[in-house]
């Protein structure tokens, strides 16, 4: 832990609290102009894992974190992550469906086999070894492809093995869960690749001895830990997906948690505003300042544990994308404006490629958000339009902040 002090702190204000997250989460890292792939790396690095969603009204939600961190780049880099060599990420249920660094594929195999245990109730599909055999032998022989792919090249009769789309789709689902396809990546239509392992993921880890599952979970904690900073063993386990507590003998996040505090790893701490134990990294920085300005996606780390997020930024987030329009408080696809180290505003961003405009539907300050805040979103929805390609900011007029960044952008 490096501090301005030789000791462990006993207790963090909310603000060193939020202070240590963000330096977790990268918003200290010096900028490369251009950024590299070894700015991606190292954002990587930071996040441990990039939420993979469908939504498009702005920008695949994989991309946002990076370019929150990172600046305007070159998406390209994430492709040639993903698909180059070497390969330096792979999609897998991470946090959720996710990026991840392809290392962590052997630290995965205990979660790929306990899906395997629910092969016949996958979905409500009856996944069946002559379905799962015949998609294998398809892909072998065609080499990466989608569900589309394969449907449209195997046979198709009921009364043979049951094809068509849907069963298909949930089959090769079941499959990527255990293991049996890894994702090479996806077309142009954001439809998943599928592959055999061996043809995605590298030898040295594919081959790699898997670890126990106390083992694995050990190592899940530590990363969720680095990428907190500092945080509670509900967020350490929610980071990856995890148990908390053991269930029926499995171990969970919480042994994890005591066995790195045994280890000196991490150190119990309070935190201002949490009722539950926190635990700071010993490696975390607690910076006196952080001069962070960013637009946060709605699956970026720093937000997505909600509870986490009201009791650090004090902050009270929730997605309204799967809300009916008349009960939605904010829009559709709302960004956490990130200024210093608080949160002051949020912003209802849509790109209308068509005409080239970057649509600011509604824009809202937060309580006690400082006199600049539309000065400084101004001039990020500046930066994130030119990294989209955008030549127009156009703000509607919902919202109390909406005014003052009209003005701003000339809008």
């Amino acid at each position: 832990m490096r501090t301005t002090s030789s000791k462990p702190r006993a207790s963090l204000s909310r603000a060193q609290a939020r202070r240590v997250a963000l330096a977790a989460q990268g918003f200290l890292d010096p900028p490369h102009t251009p950024p590299t792939m070894r700015t991606l790396s190292r954002t990587l690095d930071r996040t441990g894992v990039l939420q993979v969603d469908s939504v498009n009204v702005l920008q695949r939600a994989h991309y946002m974190p990076l370019y929150s961190r990172m600046g305007a780049y070159d998406v390209d880099l994430v492709r040639r992550a993903v698909e180059g060599r070497p390969r330096r990420m792979v999609e897998y249920w991470a946090h959720v469906q996710a990026l991840m660094p392809v290392d962590l594929w052997p630290v995965m195999r205990h979660r790929m086999a306990r899906y395997r245990d629910g092969k016949h109730k996958w979905w409500g599909t009856v996944v069946t070894d002559e379905l799962t055999d015949n998609l294998l032998a398809e892909i072998a022989d065609r080499g990466a492809s989608t569900a589309r792919d394969l449907d449209d090249g195997l046979p198709r009769k009921k009364e043979s093995w049951g094809w068509n789309w849907s069963t298909t789709r949930r089959a090769l689902d079941y499959m990527f869960m255990v293991g049996d396809v890894a994702i090479a990546g996806r077309n142009s239509q954001f439809e998943i690749r599928y592959d055999l392992p061996e043809r995605v993921i590298p030898a040295q880890h594919l081959q790699a001895q898997a670890p126990t599952e106390a083992e694995a979970n050990k190592e899940l904690v530590r990363r969720a830990a680095r990428s907190h900073g500092v945080a509670t063993a509900r967020d350490l386990a929610d980071y990856y997906r995890m148990r908390l507590q053991p269930k029926a003998g499995l171990h969970a996040a919480q042994d994890a948690v005591d066995a790195l505090v045994a280890d000196g790893e991490l150190l119990p701490v309070t935190v201002e505003g949490l009722t539950r134990t926190a635990y700071l990294h010993r490696d975390a920085r607690v910076p006196r300042r952080v001069g962070a300005r960013a637009l946060l996606s709605p699956f970026d780390p720093v937000v997505w544990e909600r509870e986490r997020t009201e009791a650090l930024f004090d902050f009270f987030y929730r997605i309204e994308i799967y809300t009916p329009v008349e009960k939605r408080i904010h829009g559709y696809y709302v960004l956490p404006f990130l200024l210093g180290d608080r949160i002051v505003g949020r912003v209802d961003l849509k790109a209308d490629r068509k005409t080239g405009l970057l649509l600011a539907k509604a824009a809202y300050a937060e309580p006690g958000a400082p006199p600049e805040t539309a000065h400084e979103l101004a001039r990020e929805l500046e930066r994130l339009a030119g990294w989209l390609g955008l030549d127009t900011i156009v703000v509607e007029r919902r919202g109390d902040l909406a005014p003052a960044l009209r003005v701003e952008v000339g809008a």
